[in-house]
């Protein structure tokens, strides 16, 4: 905070489809989609129209004990786009708290599906994992910087390496490594799975760790392991659902179907928070009983099924399918991929990953042994200051860039933002080779 109070502030006061505008009419290209949750672009018709229509109508009225049409519209569209079997929808406010409902009714249901095998309440999750800030997201984190501070609050839980080919920790190299990082994940389940409500992973992409990528077979390697071991598989597809690897759902590119996903960020377009958990109907069988047994699921937000939040994801799913978002969405993905190649060569260009519309490039102080830039250099912060002076607004993970731009954006707005982040990247690392910033 201290270092961001010496930097003159950008107010952002309107938007326009890929662009973001400041308060002295500055245009500058949103990189990262406002934060992963922008899909058509800001400002859009059909999305600004849903709003102001059911603006007219009702803004919010409480879900407990009640309904109305666009939560029950909304959750009808959700199950006919999710993997197969998914059945049944539980609304809350955000990412976070989308986890913490997943998590929660799977220690609820292990108690009451099988309460004579005893407590099946820990969780299994991957290292660099990251599922929110909310302390029981926190607690099947794995992010030291955001999660260290904290371990004192959180409950216990197992992790494995994950699939970090680029810096593989069994020091292997893939495809010939044949996912050897998979084997410890077993046998921890063969050994464990009698305590395990449940494995949560990002699938595909470990995103805020760096967009780490999974290799294929990955996820349904995973999702056998846990079919075996009799544990839930929690999918957390806040930041990859919604068309951002291409597919609507991470999960499809392998035909996987969790027992538990959590959705959010894209689900209203970048428009409103709202956020759902979804599940089968075996586990939602779970929960039924007689009033005095008490197997409801006591969790509830104020503005869980907000009608203005489903109205406009109602909207957002209709785009998709009016404007064929995934179709137009594959030759983006192609040049993207090929805009990017020229930057594997840049000098400090350690890694590139990508899948779909989710990029990251990792920086390096040296690429031969990938010794990272020291954090008092700075690297991602200089090389995002840069592409914000040339009209491209990023944000990085440390020394990893991450380039997630809307659905909507066009090939030309597509190349500009590579061609300056290129030109952000040379200048930044020259000039830090160079000698001290002025």
């Amino acid at each position: 905070m201290q270092e961001w109070e010496q930097e003159e502030p950008l107010i952002i006061e309107r938007g326009k489809g890929s662009y973001l505008i400041d308060t002295e009419g500055k245009k500058y290209l949103d990189g990262t989609s406002s934060i992963w949750v922008n899909l058509h672009g800001h400002r859009h018709p059909a999305l600004d129209r849903a709003i102001k229509t059911q603006l007219d109508k009702i803004a919010h009225s409480t879900f407990l004990g009640l309904s109305n049409p666009p939560a029950i519209q909304l959750a009808r569209e959700l199950i006919r786009i999710m993997p197969k079997g998914l059945k049944r929808v539980f609304y809350s406010d955000n990412g976070s708290t989308a986890v913490e409902v997943a998590l929660k009714m799977a220690v609820q249901y292990w108690q009451q599906r099988r309460p004579e095998a005893g407590p099946k309440n820990t969780f299994f999750h991957l290292k660099l994992a990251y599922h929110g800030d909310t302390l029981g997201a926190v607690s099947v984190g794995n992010i030291e910087l955001f999660h260290g501070r904290f371990k004192s609050l959180l409950f216990p839980t197992l992790e494995a390496d994950p699939p970090y080919c680029y810096r593989c920790p069994l020091n292997q190299t893939y495809p010939s490594c044949q996912m050897a990082c998979l084997d410890p994940i077993e046998q921890i389940l063969k050994k464990r799975h009698r305590e395990l409500a449940g494995f949560i992973i990002e699938p595909l992409v470990q995103a805020a760790a760096g967009m780490i990528t999974a290799p294929p077979g990955y996820l349904t390697r995973i999702r056998e392991l846990c079919t075996k071991y009799n544990v839930l598989l929690i999918a957390d597809e806040v930041a990859t659902g919604f068309g951002r690897t291409g597919k609507m759902f991470a999960c499809q590119h392998e035909g996987v179907t969790p027992d538990l996903m959590a959705i959010s960020k894209g689900l209203t377009g970048g428009y409103m928070p709202l956020a759902a958990t979804l599940t089968t109907e075996e586990i939602y069988k779970g929960f039924l009983g007689k009033y005095e047994e008490f197997k409801t699921f006591f969790h509830g937000h104020s503005y869980t099924g907000n009608q203005l939040g489903c109205s406009v994801a109602l909207a957002n799913l209709n785009v998709f399918k009016k404007e064929k978002t995934l179709a137009r969405l594959q030759p983006k993905i192609k040049t993207m991929t090929r805009l990017l190649q020229p930057l594997r060569q840049l000098p400090h260009v350690g890694d590139i990953r990508q899948r779909g519309f989710m990029v990251a490039i990792e920086l390096v102080g040296d690429k031969k042994t990938k010794k990272p830039y020291p954090l008092e250099a700075r690297m991602g912060h200089r090389v995002t200051m840069e592409a914000r002076n040339r009209g491209l607004l990023l944000r990085p993970i440390g020394n990893i860039l991450i380039l997630m731009p809307p659905l909507s954006t066009s090939l030309h707005e597509l190349t500009s933002m590579v061609e300056i982040l290129q030109a952000s990247i040379e200048t930044a690392t020259l000039a830090l080779a160079s000698g001290p910033r002025p």
